[in-house]
């Protein structure tokens, strides 16, 4: 019982990699899931590729602010 407890014990590090590593994971399937279908709707209809190529990049941002405020929190919380 004790050698588990050593083992526990001997587990460190910072937990905000954890984290970061964990809050990487939603902003980079967002990413992907918001490219994938910006480039089925251009491909629909591409006289419409303006209006959905800003829309793309304005979620894109939005998305990946999330993602800089995931890298962030976890070394601010410590």
């Amino acid at each position: 019982m004790s050698a588990a407890f050593e083992t526990l014990a001997a587990v460190n590090g910072n937990v905000g990699t954890i984290g970061y590593g964990l809050a990487a994971i939603g902003p980079g399937i967002g990413i992907g899931i918001i490219f994938g279908n910006g480039v089925q709707a251009i491909a629909r209809q591409p006289e419409a590729a303006g209006i959905i190529r800003q829309n793309m990049l304005l979620g894109f941002a939005v998305v990946e602010a999330l993602a800089l405020i995931g890298f962030v929190v976890p070394f601010i919380v410590r």
